[in-house]
């Protein structure tokens, strides 16, 4: 099994990397354009509870950019990670913006059993997921399996062509991706793999959080309602304790 990793970092590194964090989310906040950053509002309650409905975000769009060959000295590239949380393009229909973690990276096996997520065949430690169903389900909890629900034709080629002795193997330039609430949580198990390109950026902070349904946030068009009910209820509704929380990533395993 692999060693549960915790929050805690040594002593003298903590308050480093949060002064390095709030240095590069402060430099992005003066300088940002969309270039840089992306507003981004939670819909749905697929992260919950890390994420929630009614959380605006700034995703930082620069970390996974190709470095160029003098900004890569100068500014935090990274790779995608296992546990990151990303925002991304959906592969079925670009023009929506999903937000999920990152479960597996190129070359991973994954498979899940009873709820539990194994991967390259150690089970994972995941502190920051959520079961709000008690029941298992054949298909969602019991991966890969037979669907037992409409799933898109991008994850039945996925289980046609990337399941080696049980396991998804994660192809090149593709990613696996869950939500952290997950028995309710539309991801790559019902529609297949997050590619490289999609990848938008990550989540950098919460800059403010209203309690709406997922109906106020999905209109296409200028929600009247929904401005009416932030000019009444802008005060009881904003989750304060969220303002300005940044959003960490999880190392899930090797």
């Amino acid at each position: 099994m692999l060693p549960e990793h915790t929050n805690a970092a040594p002593p003298l590194d903590a308050p480093r990397n949060a002064i390095a964090e709030w240095t590069i989310t402060i430099l992005l906040l003066l300088f940002g354009t969309t270039t840089l950053v992306q507003a981004f509002v939670i819909p749905t309650g697929s992260m919950e509870d890390t994420l929630l409905i009614g959380d605006h975000l700034l995703v930082d769009k620069l970390s996974y950019a190709p470095p160029g060959p003098v900004s890569k000295y100068l500014l935090p590239y990274t790779p995608v990670k296992r546990g990151d949380i990303i925002v991304f393009r959906f592969p079925v229909d670009i023009k929506q913006t999903f937000v999920k973690r990152v479960i597996g990276v190129p070359g991973d096996h994954i498979r899940i059993v009873n709820k539990q997520v194994w991967l390259n065949g150690n089970p994972i430690q995941e502190p920051y997921k959520y079961h709000k169903t008690f029941y298992l389900d054949s298909y969602r909890d019991n991966f890969p399996s037979d669907p037992n629900t409409s799933v898109d034709e991008r994850a039945i080629e996925m289980l046609r062509k990337n399941v080696v002795n049980g396991e998804v193997v994660v192809p090149p330039e593709s990613f696996f991706a869950m939500g952290d609430n997950r028995d309710g949580s539309l991801d790559s198990r019902y529609w297949g793999f997050v590619p490289r390109a999609n990848i938008i950026g990550k989540p950098l902070l919460v800059y403010w959080s209203f309690d709406s349904p997922t109906e106020d946030l999905v209109s296409s068009g200028i929600d009247f309602r929904h401005l009416w009910d932030i000019a009444r209820n802008f005060v009881p509704k904003t989750r304060w304790k969220r303002t300005l929380m940044i959003i960490r990533g999880y190392p899930t395993g090797t």
